[in-house]
Order: C-alpha cells, then sequence, then structure tokens
C-alpha cells in the first residue's frame, strides 16, 4: 500500500517564493474551498507533476513555472510504501529530479527516462493512468475509465489487480523467443549439414571398404574402350578436315570464276552497245544521200568507204560476240558446278561439329573415370584416416543433437509460458475471477447512490448497462449526473479492489469539483455517504459549495490569492 503524507511546492503556477505544504494525512476527510483561480486544484497537479512529470490538467510545462518568480519552481512529495520512506523532488529552472529512499538518494540512471520507470515501475508500482482512475476523479483533464479505449481500460484493471508483471514476463519471453527461436535454426541448419556429411562420408566408406579389384578392372576397361572411341572419333575429324581444306580451294576458285562471270557479262554489254550503234551507222549510209546534220548531199566515195568501215566493224563485233557468248556460257557452267561446295561444306562442319561434341563428351567421361580411378586407388591407404574423421563427426553430431534438444525443449517452456502469461493466458483467468466482483460492487455503489441500474462489464471491458425501466444502454446514452454516478461507482470499485490485491492501494482519494456540475444535492449527500463508510483513507474533495458542505468535513482548507500568489489561510 502506497501512504501519501506529505506534498510541498513552490514556485509552481500561482504559488510564490515560500513553500506551501499540505499533510495528506492529517484528516479522513479534507474540503478544500476558494474563489476561482485561488489555486485550489493546484494539489492534483503539483501531484502529478512530482510523480509522473506532468500536470493533471492541460498546461504546457513552462505554464508551471510561476511567472513572477520564473524559476526555481519544486515541488516535494513523501510517501512510504511498506516500510520504506521515499520522497521525490522535482524541479523546474533548474530541472531536479531525485529519489531518496529512507533518507539515501537512489542512484541516477543515465536519463530521466529510465528514472522515471524506477519509480513507477519499480516503487509505486503505479502509473499515470492507473493514478488518476484511483486517486484522482477531477472535471478539467481527467478522461473517466468508460471513455478510455478498451486496450487501456485493459492496462488500468491490470495495474489494479497487480498483474502487470505477466505483461512484462511476457515481453521478456518474446525476446527469449526470439533468441531460442534463432539458435533453433541454427543448431538445426549446422545438424542437417553434419547428418548429410556423416551420411556421404559413411558412403564413400563402405565404397572404400567394398571395393576390389574387379571395380578397377572394370573402369579401366572402360577406359580402354573410351580411348578407342576416342581415336576413332579423331581419325574422322582428321579426314573431314582434309575434304574441307578441298572444298575450301574450290571455294576459291567459285570466287574467280564468279568475277570472270561479271566482268563477261559487262564486256558482253559494252559490245552489244558498240555493236548496236554500228548498225546503226550503217543503216544511215545505206539508206541514206544527205546529211541530217547539216543538209548536205554525200560523196558516193565517202559514202561507200563507210559503208564497208561500218559493215567490217560489225562483223568483228558479231565474231567477238559469239566468242563471248561461248566463254560466258562455260564459266557459268563452272559456277553453276561449284554452287554446291557451300552446302557440302555446312553439312560437313556440322558433321564435325558432332563429332567434337561426342568427342568432348568421352574425353570428359574419360577424365571423370581416370580421377575415379585414381581416387580409388590412392584411397585404399586413407580407410583408417576416413575411419577416425567420421567417428569425430559422430561425436560432434552426438553433441549438436543434444544442444539441439536442449534449446528445442527449452522453446517449447518459453512457447508454453508465453501461452499462459499473454492477454489470454493466466491474466485472462485473473480477469474472470475478478469481473464477478467488479461488477458486484460497481452495482452496489450505484444503489447507495439511488441509481438503480444494472452495469456489466465483459472480459474485454465493453460496457452494457440496462434499465429497470428500459433496454440496453451504452454509457454516453446517460446524462451527465448519471454518468458521473457511473465513474464514482467504478473509482470506487477499483480502491477496494486494490485493497483485495493491495496493489495500487493508497490512503488518497482526491475530488475535484465533481459535486459543482454533473452532481445534484441528492447526488451529492448520497455519495458523502460512501465517504463516511470508508476507512483508512484521506479524502480531499475541491468544491465551490462551500456554503452547503463546510459543515460535513472535519478538516477544510481555504486557498486564496494574496498580492498575486496563492496561500493556505488557516
Amino acid at each position: 500500500m502506497i501512504t501519501f503524507k506529505t506534498i510541498k511546492f513552490k514556485n509552481f503556477l500561482s504559488s510564490g517564493n515560500q513553500f506551501i505544504e499540505i499533510d495528506l494525512t492529517k484528516s479522513n476527510a479534507t474540503l478544500i474551498v476558494g474563489n476561482n483561480g485561488a489555486g485550489k486544484s493546484t494539489l492534483l497537479d503539483a501531484l502529478c507533476f512530482v510523480l509522473f512529470n506532468k500536470p493533471f490538467r492541460l498546461i504546457k510545462k513552462e505554464q508551471m513555472v510561476n511567472t513572477i518568480n520564473n524559476g526555481d519552481t519544486l515541488v516535494e512529495c513523501e510517501f512510504e510504501v511498506g516500510t520504506n520512506q521515499f520522497k521525490v523532488i522535482r524541479g523546474i529552472k533548474p530541472n531536479i529530479f531525485e529519489i531518496y529512499q529512507n533518507g539515501q538518494l537512489l542512484n541516477q540512471h543515465a536519463n530521466n527516462v529510465d528514472y522515471q520507470k524506477t519509480l513507477e515501475q519499480s516503487i509505486m508500482k503505479l502509473n499515470y493512468r492507473s493514478f488518476i482512475q484511483v486517486v484522482l476523479l477531477g472535471t478539467s483533464s481527467y478522461e473517466p475509465f468508460m471513455r478510455l479505449k478498451a486496450r487501456y481500460r485493459r492496462e488500468v484493471v491490470e495495474e489494479i489487480l497487480d498483474i502487470k508483471i505477466f505483461g512484462q514476463m511476457d515481453m521478456i519471453l518474446r525476446t527469449k523467443q526470439g533468441e531460442l527461436s534463432k539458435q533453433f535454426i541454427d543448431i538445426n541448419h549446422q545438424h542437417s549439414l553434419l547428418t548429410e556429411k556423416v551420411e556421404l562420408q559413411s558412403k564413400h566408406y563402405d565404397v572404400l571398404t567394398n571395393k576390389s579389384s574387379t571395380v578397377i578392372t572394370s573402369k579401366e576397361s572402360q577406359l580402354e574402350k573410351n580411348n578407342k572411341h576416342i581415336k576413332d572419333y579423331q581419325t574422322q575429324i582428321d579426314e573431314l578436315d582434309i575434304r574441307l581444306n578441298e572444298l575450301k580451294e574450290k571455294s576459291l576458285e567459285k570466287k574467280r570464276a564468279d568475277v570472270k562471270a561479271n566482268k563477261l557479262a559487262k564486256l558482253e554489254a559494252k559490245i552489244e552497245t558498240n555493236l548496236l550503234n554500228h548498225k546503226k551507222n550503217l543503216d544511215f549510209f545505206i539508206h541514206n544521200d544527205t546529211c541530217y546534220t547539216c543538209t548536205q548531199p554525200i560523196d558516193n566515195d565517202f559514202k561507200q568507204t563507210k559503208i564497208n568501215s561500218e559493215a567490217n566493224k560489225v562483223t568483228k563485233l558479231e565474231d567477238g560476240l559469239k566468242e563471248l557468248l561461248s566463254e560466258i556460257i562455260k564459266t557459268e557452267t563452272q559456277v553453276n558446278q561449284l554452287t554446291g561446295l557451300a552446302t557440302k561444306m555446312n553439312e560437313m562442319q556440322i558433321d564435325m561439329a558432332k563429332i567434337k561434341t561426342s568427342l568432348d563428351n568421352l574425353k570428359s567421361q574419360s577424365g571423370d573415370i581416370q580421377k575415379e580411378l585414381d581416387r580409388y586407388k590412392g584411397d585404399v591407404t586413407d580407410i583408417d584416416k576416413l575411419e577416425q574423421e567420421i567417428l569425430e563427426m559422430k561425436v560432434k553430431l552426438s553433441d549438436i543433437t543434444e544442444e539441439k534438444t536442449k534449446i528445442t525443449e527449452e522453446k517449447k517452456y518459453v512457447d508454453v509460458a508465453r501461452e499462459i502469461l499473454n492477454d489470454t493466458g493466466a491474466k485472462s483467468k485473473i480477469i474472470q475471477k475478478y469481473l464477478p466482483i467488479m461488477n458486484q460492487l460497481v452495482n452496489q455503489y450505484l444503489q447507495s447512490m439511488n441509481f438503480f441500474i444494472n452495469f456489466h462489464l465483459d472480459e474485454e471491458f465493453n460496457e452494457t448497462i440496462k434499465s429497470r425501466y428500459r433496454d440496453v444502454f451504452k454509457y454516453e446514452s446517460f446524462s451527465e449526473g448519471e454518468k458521473m454516478r457511473i465513474d464514482l461507482a467504478l473509482l470506487f470499485t477499483w480502491r477496494m479492489i486494490a485493497k483485495m490485491k493491495n496493489s495500487t492501494n493508497t490512503n488518497l482519494l482526491i475530488l475535484d469539483e465533481v459535486f459543482d456540475s454533473s452532481l445534484d444535492f441528492e447526488g451529492t449527500d448520497d455519495f458523502l455517504k460512501i465517504l463516511q463508510k470508508l476507512t483508512n483513507e484521506n479524502v480531499f474533495i475541491i468544491s465551490h459549495k462551500s456554503d452547503i458542505m463546510i459543515e460535513k468535513f472535519p478538516s477544510v482548507l481555504r486557498f486564496e490569492k494574496y498580492k498575486n500568489f496563492t496561500r493556505i489561510v488557516q
């Protein structure tokens, strides 16, 4: 149980340079009153700030520093947990965060985040969200349990039931589970590789121990046959190579014949052109007596001379053309005869490639046979060495198998533990056990405040609310006053459960203006009746209704502003 004893603060919000100190155990019920802005709610902000480094209300950190003195903001809180006395000091300008246990300063971690975790998880065992559900209830920034998301509702209940340790253990085991999974993958891989190596080496050992001269003779016989085939293939390749060279020579003749045929074709065209021109000239002189250019008569002697000359040239050209055509026919015949050489050469090259492929395969096979034969001959002396290696590998395999078994067993236990520790495991069973008690207490407190509804939370902390004269309703269906009654009933329920579990149980309960807005006069009386039944509680009520409330409280704290600073008037 956490027993809050004192809190004091200075230069915090509207407080001045002198400490304002409040004894949190002075009275079972204390009423805090004062005008608006007098600083009544400073107690809530100071308590949340010193414990969780955040105010209760929506205030920025720089706004918590008194604007007049502008520094030396300091809040101190003393409380006890069991037999240990604690004091927490937190300040701004300069920044201070110190935790004392039985008068000794606890070793501060490298950063304030870890130091804060020590305070929340190891000392108070209470986080901010659970704190404001069990200790504080206000109208400013308080978020009622029913307005929290389902996962946050569960977090609050787990904190109250003191079962968050299961989640922390689950986080630790999750890391362990990941490490074991990686170790299992690694060791399983090693086990598989070594097992396969032992099997291969054992087979090789069996081959070596069971082999005989027959095996070697068989390999040598196969190698001899292969060598004979290799020689035959090489002979075929040599013969094909000779024939290919002959065909290559002939292919050069074809190229020369092609060049000659091309030249003869050009010469034929040239002779035919000249022959045509001379025939035209001969025909002109035979059939014309006048020059068509100058229109002068052509001399008969000149004419006869030209006719004889042109006729002689035509005869020579025609004889030459005949000889040329004969040569062209001869050359074309030669070209046609040589044309099939390329096809034959291509076919022979394909045949040669096939033979070379067979030859290469046969050489590769012979090489493998030779290596295998050499290994057979050489391994005879290595049997003892191989046997020792196999024995050593089996010993190592046995060790790895044993380690694999241990990791498998440990992983199995971690997997089972995680199933127990996760949300559907032990935590769920504990919550199932306490849910009926929670629902019973909530309904009892609601009836004490004359609010006769049937309130039920399921295992996911979703509510079902049934009214005596109405169907099923949700929390948001009710008026603000009715919602406040539900919030109060849940607050008292969590405190009662905390007492039963002695986990987040505290002596302190602070209610900020809960009577001033949502609760009517009858609801206020009902609520005060509940307070009177509480034992070992230090309840602080912040209210504007001092005229109707002050007589009902044995202790009253009155806040006021004096020269712009908050002070307590006795």
